[in-house]
């Protein structure tokens, strides 16, 4: 529905925060898989392990991936459950739902350009249809809510094999292999998924100006500024007979008169609606 304006930097910059928060929740799922149970062998005990085994391991996995592997603060507790895997799933899948939700917001943003809301124009990657020559879709939003759903999938399927009774059965926990694979491929369809969303997508995004700037002037939440001058009841008033008569709200209120020229510019100016206080 209808509603008060934002600017699109603000919108833009709501989706860079939330790309910083990905990075923030990437580094947490990396710090969750740093312990190794290595060492603790069948159960956790570590019987028939040199005592030193574990940290010189946890070590050289750490010179040779660039990763800050340590020994488990506690075997039994490694062994037995997968909590860290769980925790990094879950990373995983908000930074997929962060993912999905930009991507279908500029699917959205994109649409049209006539018949929808034409605010951008996506880079023509694939142009036309099987049918309809000249149609551009939105393919690369599309392949990012595909493997945002996958990884969503992949993290019931972590969860599932995390919980006592399915994959983890006392001291011991045999969903392991399906537990890795799952959080593998989540790790390569997010990597290769936000690689291919900048240089396919995001680098070849335009602001349609003059077609967000119509859709302002059009818009019936213009009269939320109208508020605190003639009160709220008039303003919905006002909203309601400009969408009966097909005006804006600003060619309504200029035939009304019921407020002074240079006052009405003042409160209709979109920008001030878009900052904090009256408009």
């Amino acid at each position: 529905m209808d509603a008060t304006p934002i600017r699109m930097g603000q919108v833009f910059s709501g989706y860079a925060q939330q790309a910083r928060y990905a990075v923030r929740r990437a580094k947490t799922a990396a710090k969750a898989l740093e312990e190794l149970a290595i060492g603790g062998t069948a159960v956790g005990t570590g019987i028939n392990t040199h005592p030193q085994f574990a940290e010189k391991v946890a070590r050289i996995l750490s010179q040779k991936t660039g990763v800050n592997f340590i020994e488990a603060v506690n075997h039994p507790e490694a062994q037995a459950a997968k909590d860290g895997f769980v925790e990094a799933s879950g990373c995983l899948k908000t930074i997929a739902v962060s993912l999905s939700k930009i991507a279908n917001d500029l699917r959205w943003l994109g649409s049209g350009p006539r018949c929808g809301l034409g605010e951008l124009s996506l880079p023509a990657i694939q142009p036309g249809s099987s049918i309809m020559p000249g149609k551009v879709n939105p393919v690369i939003c599309e392949a990012a809510v595909m493997v945002a759903t996958r990884v969503i999938g992949n993290d019931t399927v972590v969860t599932q094999a995390g919980l006592g009774g399915v994959g983890s059965i006392l001291e011991l926990n045999v969903g392991m292999p399906v537990m890795a694979d799952a959080l593998l491929e989540s790790i390569k369809l997010l990597s290769n998924m936000s690689g291919v969303f900048v240089d396919k997508l995001l680098n070849g995004l335009e602001v349609n100006e003059a077609r967000c700037e119509a859709l302002i002037d059009q818009s019936l939440m213009m009269c939320t500024s109208l508020a605190p001058e003639i009160g709220y009841d008039n303003a919905a008033k006002v909203a309601k007979q400009a969408f009966k008569e097909d005006k804006t709200i600003r060619q309504l209120v200029t035939e009304q008169g019921s407020i002074e020229p240079g006052r009405l510019a003042e409160l209709l100016d979109p920008r001030s609606m878009t900052e904090p206080g009256e408009a």
